[in-house]
């Protein structure tokens, strides 16, 4: 076999594998550019005249699409596809509820499901001051950790984090003061200690922690992360128990934790982007003690150099 047949059968078998015809209802729809692990890369732009005189909508995207393709979403796209089911599951339920009236207590399925420990707390006064002393605790280790993460190690994103996080909390909780629960079991050990008022939207508690977490992962710190994450779902049950929090506050407290890191972290990269545009030694130039950089915007140290 000479190398010109050789090549010849190679480009024949290689357009094969990368281009694929199939009917659809008696029409030819040209599929999608495939790599060799069959994920989409581009798809071919044909002349109206194959489609009459459809015009413009012969060229859209799901004129394209062929039956290999909508069975590929489902295949390498599960997740959005779940959601996609969801919505509609939801906007089922949401169209036929029977909403909550002015006049009763707002529902909460937290509070239904954590309706035995709420009693044995009520029960116990003296349970519920040790578990708020243990919880604010834990809020103690939460603002330790991201105060040594700036001060001692350099790296600043978890304080500014939480900065974020608190600020948006004060104008959110302000804007919107939700009533507080009518079987709500205070404490004077539980954080802010003292019986104080508080936001109920959303929850510090659980937002601090994940920002905490989310930093220890950075750092590879695994061990610590996981005892945050467990302490902070266990502060999470506590919170419903007592009523200090609803769940939606909860369950916001986790994306605002998510959503301020990552905000942090494109704050300081873009600080890290100005600050190295006139450096030529790969410092900060006097800011933050001219501390040296990491290549993912990490500030290493406080030490001058």
């Amino acid at each position: 076999m000479n190398v010109e047949n050789l090549h010849l059968r190679y480009s024949s078998s290689s357009s094969l594998n990368t281009r694929s015809h199939c009917s659809v209802n008696e029409l030819q729809f040209e599929n999608m550019e495939m790599k060799d692990d069959n994920k989409i890369t581009d798809m071919k732009k044909r002349p109206p005249s194959e489609f009459g005189d459809s015009g413009w909508l012969s060229n859209t995207f799901f004129m394209r699409l062929t039956a290999r393709d909508v069975f590929g979403v489902v295949k390498y796209h599960p997740i959005p596809c779940i959601f996609a089911t969801t919505l509609f599951f939801f906007m089922g339920v949401e169209y036929t509820l029977h909403m909550v009236p002015s006049s009763s207590p707002p529902f909460d399925l937290g509070f239904i499901a954590t309706r035995p420990l709420h009693c044995l707390l009520d029960s116990k006064p003296a349970l519920n001051t040790v578990l708020a002393g243990l919880n604010t605790g834990f809020v103690g280790m939460q603002m330790v950790y991201i105060v040594w993460a700036f001060l001692i190690e350099g790296r600043p994103r978890a304080t500014i984090a939480t900065l974020f996080m608190f600020t948006c909390r004060g104008i959110l909780g302000y804007s919107t003061q939700l009533p507080l629960p009518e079987d709500f079991l205070g404490s004077g050990a539980d954080f802010p200690v003292g019986n104080v008022s508080f936001f109920l939207f959303y929850s510090g508690h659980v937002a601090a922690s994940v920002i905490a977490s989310l930093d220890m992962k950075r750092m590879q710190r695994w061990k610590l992360s996981y005892l945050f994450d467990t302490l902070n779902v266990l502060q999470t049950v506590r919170l419903l128990s007592t009523r200090g929090h609803y769940t939606i506050d909860l369950a916001v407290g986790v994306g605002a934790g998510i959503l301020f890191d990552s905000l942090s972290g494109k704050y300081e990269e873009n600080k890290k982007k100005e600050l190295l545009a006139d450096s030529s030694d790969g410092t900060t130039n006097g800011a933050f003690h001219n501390s040296k950089l990491h290549e993912n915007g990490e500030y290493l140290s406080v030490s001058a150099d």
